[in-house]
């Protein structure tokens, strides 16, 4: 298996992701392993952690067979300042959705005003908390795990690269964000924003749609996360010229890398 030492992608790569910038997500390079250095961790969270904030309504556009169209339309909105995200609607049809609007009709007039200068044909609003898998929304915390989970599944098999004229990567912290941005929840960018924003969860009390953070780079600090599925196994975008994958803490790279969990709900 392939170890790089940081997550970023060559001129040429043309399949998608997300284009924002890079949070450090890559495996080491493999080799004897040393003992384990003391995780540079971030400090203990106050009792009374806020809440992350809410994703307000979004627009949808987009049908795409290919994945690389939904990565162009998404690096195209990411230009003018949209925060755009693609997704799976099924494993043969890409979308895309963007924006973080306080009204629906906020929404509205900016989807005519792209609809009209070409950018997007048609288009859905989206209401928050809708998830891009379900039209009704979770009714509960465990709902909305369920579907951080499901969004996350469909992800599996994608390059990790980004399609387009920038050839960004998709990197590990853009792919959490992306599904939990997917599912109503603003996390932050970088993989270690996410980890020191998260209230800590022990290996054994880990529960789906929670994200475990891992230090892959030789410094001991955060620089790897993925998103905990269950049955000891997580998500995520390992490293370049692999694609979104499904791997076991108890893999020896990972446990050895191992810095803890987080929660978000």
């Amino acid at each position: 298996m392939e170890r790089q030492s940081q997550c970023r992608i060559p001129a040429k790569a043309i399949l998608a992701g997300l284009a924002l910038l890079l949070g450090g997500c890559a495996r080491a390079p493999q080799g004897p392993l040393k003992p384990k250095p003391a995780p540079v961790l971030a400090a203990q969270p106050p009792a009374s952690r806020v809440a992350l904030p809410r994703v307000g309504f979004t627009i949808q556009a987009g049908a795409f067979a290919k994945v690389e169209n939904a990565a162009r339309l998404a690096e195209g909105l990411q230009a003018k300042g949209l925060k755009a995200v693609y997704y799976a609607a099924r494993p043969d049809l890409y979308r895309v959705r963007f924006g973080d609007f306080p009204t629906k009709a906020a929404a509205k007039t900016q989807a005519e005003a792209l609809k009209a200068a070409g950018t997007i044909q048609d288009f859905y609003l989206v209401a928050p908390d809708e998830s891009p898998l379900r039209r009704q929304p979770p009714r509960n915390e465990g709902g909305l795990r369920a579907n951080l989970v499901e969004t996350s599944r469909t992800y599996l098999g994608v390059p990790y690269l980004w399609g387009g004229t920038t050839a960004r990567g998709f990197d590990c912290s853009g792919l959490t964000m992306a599904v939990y941005r997917l599912n109503g929840l603003q996390l932050p960018r970088s993989s270690r924003e996410q980890f020191e924003a998260g209230n800590p969860v022990a290996q054994a009390r880990l529960r789906a749609g929670d994200l475990v953070f891992f230090a892959t780079d030789g410094t001991g600090a955060v620089s790897h996360v993925g998103i905990y599925v269950g049955n000891d196994e997580f998500i995520h975008a390992p490293s370049r010229s692999r694609q979104i994958s499904r791997d076991q803490l108890s893999d020896s790279y990972y446990r050895q890398r191992f810095l803890g969990g987080r929660s978000y709900l």
